[in-house]
């Protein structure tokens, strides 16, 4: 009986929480100075020089 409530709780919270993760958008990523974001790697990387 405990595992079905747990089980019906989870199961009824689990839209909501996908919801909140991604209500937000698009954030904007801040780099340190010389580096810029690189969305493949998923990280601040070196800025490249020409």
């Amino acid at each position: 009986m405990l595992k079905t409530v747990f089980c019906a709780l989870f199961l009824t919270a689990l839209p909501v929480i996908g919801y909140a993760s991604c209500s937000g958008g698009h954030q904007a990523m801040s780099c340190a100075e010389g580096t810029v974001w690189d969305q493949s790697a998923g990280a601040c990387v070196d800025r490249a020089t020409s």
